[in-house]
Parts: structure tokens; sequence; C-alpha cells
């Protein structure tokens, strides 16, 4: 009962997969939630192989685009550990295509998902904190939340947008003692390039790929050294910064990889 608990949404794969796996191997409990739950049965197995003095998983199927879904998880994860310390807003899916011709479904299904999820995600994970005396949100963005980026539109969007939110959540939830941190992720080589929706599936050229478990480990650290924003590498902070002070020449470098 006094190990921290963390829950991690889009567990089943990629950085939320590796995430899950960095918590519960440093001993912190974790409740994983995703859709597909014979990925969160193989994502059990993999945190019980682990060393002793791992922490424990609870695992439940859930949508983040339905409230009702999350709130229920939440309560079941808190009934099974007694506290939640930590939230991990991470699910979310990628859009690539121009905005006039996308298709409307896979335009709302981004915006449900990497809008609507996030809020789902914070409002169900909030009360529960306020209950434990505190706790730490940590959003997953991206470098591009930022960026001028033509045929990558709707998704910089829906990411402009979790880091605005967290920006402002954090001076609302300073009181309750519950930190906000937001993490500006570049590309990272996990299934989310393959489920993009849209027309164009190659992940581009000449920009460096990081591992999943690269960004688990930042995570992890966020939480015992907490940071306002975090991006993880050089090449990342000068995608940030050209962002503020050459957007449409990085805009224009954009088109080619997003076309």
């Amino acid at each position: 009962m006094n190990k921290r608990v963390a829950l991690i949404t889009g567990a089943s794969s990629g950085i939320g997969y590796e995430t899950a796996l960095a918590f519960a191997q440093e001993g912190t409990h974790v409740i994983v939630l995703a859709r597909r739950a014979e990925r969160l049965a193989e994502l059990e197995r993999a945190i019980a192989a682990l060393p002793a003095g791992h922490g424990d998983v609870f695992a439940a199927s859930a949508d983040v685009t339905d409230p009702e879904s999350l709130r229920q998880a939440v309560e079941q994860g808190v009934e099974r550990f007694g506290r939640l310390d930590i939230l991990v807003a991470n699910a979310g899916i990628g859009h690539r295509g121009g905005i006039a011709d996308a298709e409307w479904s896979h335009l709302e299904r981004l915006l449900r998902t990497n809008i609507d999820g996030v809020l789902h995600s914070v409002r169900a994970a909030v009360p529960a904190m306020r209950a434990s005396g505190g706790g730490h949100i940590i959003t997953v963005s991206s470098v591009v939340a930022n960026l001028v980026a033509p045929y990558a539109a709707a998704y910089a969007a829906s990411k402009a947008f979790v880091t605005s939110m967290a920006h402002s959540l954090r001076l609302e939830l300073e009181d309750d003692n519950i930190r906000v941190t937001d993490v500006l992720v570049g590309r990272t080589h996990t299934e989310f390039n393959e489920n993009r929706l849209g027309e164009g599936k190659r992940t581009g050229q000449g920009v460096p790929t990081m591992t999943a478990d690269v960004v688990a480990t930042a995570i992890v650290r966020a939480t015992h050294r907490p940071q306002r924003t975090i991006v993880l590498r050089f090449f990342d902070r000068l995608i940030v910064w050209g962002s503020i002070l050459i957007p449409d020449v990085l805009g224009r470098l954009a088109r080619r990889q997003y076309r």
C-alpha cells in the first residue's frame, strides 16, 4: 500500500508498453489501460517475469474516448492498490494527409483520441490523486506541437492542444499538490507509424529515430525529478527552436517529409 501507483493509457504497445515495464521494474504498481485485451495480457506476463521486487499490475480493457470506461478502470485500479499517484496520458494516434481531402472519419478519430482521450484521462485520474494527497500527470505530446506541418496538420494541432492544456493544468492543480510534465516526443520506432491514419505511411527520410524504452526511461525519471517540459534529444530541441525562430523554413522542410 506504500508503493507508488501509476496509470498508463495506451499501454498495449510502444511507449505505453515500455513505460509500464519501466515503472513496474522499479517497484511501482501499474494500472495499464488499452483497447486490446490480448496485448495487455502479454504485458501482464512480461511484468510477472521481472526480477523480484517489481510492482504489481492491474490491466483493464478501456477506450480513452469513453469517459465512463476510464472512470470505471480508475475506480477498479484504486480499489486494487489503494491510491493513484501518477497518470501517463499516452494513448494517441497519428494522421497524415491534407486537411481538405482527408476522410472525416479519420480526422474525427484522431481528435477524439488525442484530445478527448487526454481530457477524459485527466478528469478520471485527478479525483483519485486528490484523495491520495497529490500526484503527477505526464502528458505525452510531440515536438511537432508548434510545427508548421503541412500534411500532418491535424496531428500537430491535436498535440498543440495537449501541450497548451498541460501548461494551464499545471497552474490549476498546483494547490492540489499535483504536478504536470509535458513530454515532447520526437520520432520513435513503434507501431505508431504503421497504424497512422490517412494516406501516407512512410516515416520520412533523414530523421533520427529513437526506441520506445528511451522515452519510457525519461518518463519514469521525470516522476522523480519533476520538470515542466521535457525534450529528449538535441535534434528534437532544434525542431522546437526552429518552430519558433524560422517556422516557414521548417514547414517547407516538413512538407517534404509528410507529403
